[in-house]
C-alpha cells in the first residue's frame, strides 16, 4: 500500500466533510486508506461519518484525547509507504497527493515533506516552514523584532520570513496540519509524543526526525487551504467557521504556552544557562496572559 491518511476530528463536522470530499476528488493511489479518529465529538461527526463516508476507517473515542494520542492510534495500524497526517479544517488540491507522492520518490533522504499552506485569507500559514524556536529566534519573534526586520536572516528566523515561499527549501519543522512523513523512517524515530496533548507535537516529531539525521523540506509543487483555528477558534481567519466555547478556546490558549515549555524543557533547558531558562519559561507565561486578554469572548467567560 502507498499511502495512508490519518485525520483526528472534535467538533469540526462540516469542515471534515469537505476535507474528505476533497481527498475523494483527488488523484490518488486506488489502495489509498483513510482514518478518521473522532476525539468524542459532539456534534454529530461521528453519525455524519457513517451515514455519507463509510470509506473512510473510523476510531472512535469515547473523550478527547488530544491530537499526538489520537494520531498514534491510527499511526500503529497504519501499513503504507507513506503517511499523510492530515488537519480535518484543510482542502487538499486535485493534485497534492500524486504530487506529494512523486516529491517523496525521487528524494530518499526526506523524512518529512510539507507544501504550500495557505491560510481561508490567502496568506501563507507560516508555520509550514520554521526553524526551531532557539531563545535567539523566540525573542525575536515574540518581541515584534522580526516584524521590524522582515527579511532578515538575522532577525526573522523564526518563520523562515528570509525566504521566498514560492521556492523549495530546508526546513526545521512544518506543521501538523498536513505532515507527509516516509513510515519507515517513523517507525525509526517513534510516534508523537503523547505529553503533548495540543500543540508541539508536530514542532518534536520534527525535532526528533531532524536528530536523527533525516531532512524535512518545504516545496510549492502543491498548495492546500488551511482554516486555522477552526477548531480551537484561536484564529481571527476562521472565527466564523469555529464552533468552539468559550472553554475550549481557554485550553486551547493554555495548552499552546504549555507546550512551549514541555518542548524547551525536553530539547533545551540541558544546553543553556538558569537565568536563560527562567526569562523563557515566564516569557510563555506572559504570552498566555497575553492571549487569554486579547480575546474578548474569553474576557466575558
Amino acid at each position: 500500500m502507498k499511502l495512508s491518511i490519518v485525520i483526528v476530528s472534535y467538533n469540526t463536522k462540516e469542515l471534515l466533510a469537505d476535507c474528505l470530499n476533497s481527498i475523494k476528488s483527488a488523484q490518488k493511489p486506488a489502495d489509498t486508506e483513510i482514518f478518521v479518529v473522532d476525539n468524542n465529538s459532539q456534534d454529530g461527526t461521528v453519525d455524519h461519518l457513517n451515514q455519507y463516508f463509510q470509506w473512510v476507517k473510523l476510531i472512535v473515542n469515547r473523550k478527547n484525547l488530544g491530537f499526538s494520542k489520537a494520531n498514534n492510534q491510527a499511526l500503529k495500524k497504519a501499513s503504507s509507504k507513506y503517511i499523510l497526517v492530515l488537519n480535518p479544517d484543510t482542502k487538499i488540491a486535485k493534485d497534492t497527493i500524486v504530487s506529494m507522492i512523486n516529491f517523496m520518490d525521487k528524494n530518499l533522504k526526506v523524512g518529512i515533506g510539507t507544501c504550500r499552506v495557505l491560510l481561508a485569507n490567502g496568506k501563507l500559514d507560516r508555520d509550514c516552514r520554521r526553524h526551531f524556536p532557539t531563545p535567539w529566534r523566540s525573542l525575536t519573534h515574540f518581541s515584534g523584532i522580526s516584524n521590524l526586520f522582515s527579511g532578515s536572516k538575522l532577525f526573522d528566523e523564526y518563520y523562515m520570513g528570509y525566504l521566498k515561499d514560492d521556492l523549495e527549501h530546508e526546513i526545521d519543522s512544518c506543521v501538523g496540519a498536513f505532515m507527509f512523513i516516509r513510515r519507515s523512517a517513523l517507525e525509526k524515530i517513534g510516534l508523537f509524543d503523547e505529553n503533548f496533548f495540543f500543540y508541539g507535537e508536530d514542532l518534536d516529531l520534527c525535532y526528533r526526525f531532524k536528530q536523527s539525521g533525516y531532512r524535512i523540506v518545504y516545496t510549492p509543487i502543491t498548495t492546500i487551504i488551511h482554516y486555522k483555528g477552526a477548531a480551537s477558534g484561536m484564529k481571527s481567519t476562521s472565527a466564523h467557521l469555529t464552533k468552539a466555547t468559550n472553554q475550549s478556546k481557554v485550553r486551547a490558549i493554555r495548552e499552546s504556552t504549555r507546550a512551549m515549555r514541555l518542548f524547551y524543557k525536553k530539547h533545551y533547558m540541558q544546553r543553556y544557562p538558569w537565568i536563560v531558562t527562567w526569562f523563557i519559561i515566564t516569557t510563555t507565561y506572559l504570552v498566555e496572559i497575553i492571549r487569554l486578554a486579547k480575546n474578548k469572548t474569553i474576557l466575558n467567560f
